[in-house]
């Protein structure tokens, strides 16, 4: 059965707040992106300590530590360096607070992958998988449509290539929308692409607007198919959690920019309403399924 959880962060900056949130919705787990400001790599121990404390009190488990690993440029050995010391301190985060799972990227998008740039992607986790492997540790790909991999099909050939069995799939079926007008639309195309691999979800919607315009709505009420998503999910035998990442906001709509690099109470801000929003519905629909 599938297990829900929502990122903090798409609710408060303050885990205490997106805490008793999720334990007044009767989520599963909580999903670490941001908290008090701070990104999950500059987390303190101390930090840590407070967030396992809130969680473990209000019966909530981690779901993964949803980290920037590789959202950077491709090439610049000097932000690979560095990412790679923010995959080991989530890794570690990730250990204190119950999970193996961490949640990784395929570099900022400068053209669209096909076999060269995707083997060249590729080679570049190599040590990567080594870290991984020594620490007993999962790297989730989400599919991002600001980096190189953000369809399933790009999502399929990069897993395909690399045949790391320590490198799954996050699969975020929304950033398949905001993929061009001829990526099809996730359900059932991506789906089937992403299904065997699938180590960790992301939930929100959107829709495909004209002119090639793009839009957050209420998860439910857009060109996701989450029904559809939850009946497979749920015939698969499926038992990973499914983690909102809101994005929607009633009162505005978040810039292409801060939706790239999510985190701070500029992303947060009135985030709890729209959560609240598309908590009652991922409810009501997950309901409907009985």
């Amino acid at each position: 059965m599938l297990k829900l959880a929502s990122f903090t962060d798409e609710i408060s900056q303050d885990p205490a707040r997106a805490v008793e949130v999720c334990k007044e919705f009767g989520l599963d787990g909580i999903e670490l992106r941001s908290a008090w400001e701070k990104p999950p790599q500059t987390l303190t121990d101390d930090d840590v300590a407070r967030i396992r404390h809130l969680a473990d009190a209000a019966g909530l488990a981690t779901a993964c530590i949803a980290s920037p690993f590789f959202k950077c440029d491709l090439g610049d050995e000097a932000a690979y360096e560095q990412h790679l010391a923010i995959l080991r301190r989530c890794i570690k985060i990730g250990r204190m607070l119950g999970t193996s799972i961490v949640r990784g990227f395929t570099f900022w998008r400068t053209e669209n992958p096909d076999e060269a740039l995707t083997r060249r992607i590729a080679d570049l986790f190599a040590e990567p998988v080594r870290i991984l492997e020594g620490e007993g540790a999962i790297l989730g790909i989400e599919n991002e449509f600001s980096c190189h991999i953000g369809s399933a099909t790009e999502l399929r050939a990069f897993l395909d290539t690399l045949g790391a069995p320590c490198v799954k799939a996050i699969w975020d079926p929304s950033n398949q929308v905001y993929m061009p007008d001829d990526t099809p639309l996730p359900f059932p195309e991506g789906y089937e692409l992403m299904r065997r691999d699938i180590v960790h979800m992301h939930m929100k919607d959107s829709v495909r607007l004209p002119g090639g315009e793009r839009a957050h709505v209420p998860v439910g009420d857009g060109q996701v198919g989450w029904p559809a998503h939850f009946a497979a999910l749920k015939a698969d035998g499926y038992d990973g959690y499914c983690s909102l990442e809101t994005h929607w906001r009633p009162s505005k709509e978040l810039t292409e920019e801060i939706m790239s690099r999510p985190g701070g109470s500029q992303y947060t801000e009135g985030a709890e309403a729209g959560s609240r929003v598309c908590l009652e519905s991922i409810k009501r629909m997950l309901g409907e399924m009985v």
